[in-house]
């Protein structure tokens, strides 16, 4: 980086002569599904502590991922093991709205309901998911979001940077529940294909309960992009 210049890769946004590449828009199924048919990665339970939060004391498991080293934590609240129609949120890292504050999302209200639902019902898990951005990584969801300055949605925005609608696994997740050994879950989200991902994980999951989040003006195009282009529900 000569004279402390950081170079920007390829001069990739419009404003800076960038162009799709033709054929980047492709047509796609409605309901985007995580990726398919990947063998679960083997994880080890690491390290484990009891943690007070604003929602009562959680037991905070980190598990990690032998192959990569990546590490991912589960929060838990009572006695889940053996236990039926345990509260889990399934949560995958947002870090612009969790740490930095972003408004363009839901993610940081999900989070903090999915906390407040367990704290109510006495017990359930939080598994933290290392998968910013839908899996594409944060720089690559800062360099979404500009495109989604120039007035592309959430799904076209992925798909003009060479990235699948959604790029995130729950297989982790699914290990984890079996480590923990919950009976069945009662699974807090919106989003019907982390449903069918830990069912077919070998997961019961007795029930979705959703979380309904007020839209803010900043985020509204991109929860009706979720709901109408990704088939979340409430």
């Amino acid at each position: 980086m000569p004279n402390g210049r950081v170079d920007r890769p390829g001069g990739w946004f419009v404003r800076q002569g960038w162009t799709p590449r033709p054929g980047a828009i492709r047509p796609r199924p409605l309901l985007s599904k995580p990726v398919p048919d990947l063998p679960s990665p083997k994880v080890t339970r690491y390290a484990e502590a009891d943690v007070p939060t604003p929602y009562g004391t959680f037991r905070f498991v980190v598990y990690r991922e032998d192959e990569t080293g990546q590490e991912h934590v589960a929060a838990v609240r009572g006695a889940v093991r053996g236990a039926t129609d345990v509260l889990v949120r399934v949560h995958s890292e947002c870090l612009t709205s969790e740490v930095l504050h972003s408004l363009k999302c839901d993610c940081r209200q999900q989070l903090d309901l999915g906390f407040e639902r367990i704290r109510d019902a006495g017990r359930g898990v939080v598994i933290y998911l290392r998968q910013e951005g839908r899996g594409i990584g944060l720089g690559n969801k800062i360099r979404a979001y500009a495109l989604q300055q120039e007035g592309y949605d959430t799904v076209d925005a992925n798909r003009l940077l060479g990235f699948e609608d959604d790029l995130r696994r729950y297989h982790v997740a699914t290990e984890v529940l079996r480590d923990l050994g919950v009976g069945s879950v009662a699974l807090l989200t919106n989003n019907p294909a982390k449903l069918d991902a830990l069912r077919e994980g070998g997961i019961r999951v007795s029930q979705r309960v959703p979380l309904t989040i007020a839209a803010n003006e900043h985020n509204r195009a991109y929860l009706e992009a979720k709901r109408l282009r990704m088939g979340h529900v409430e």
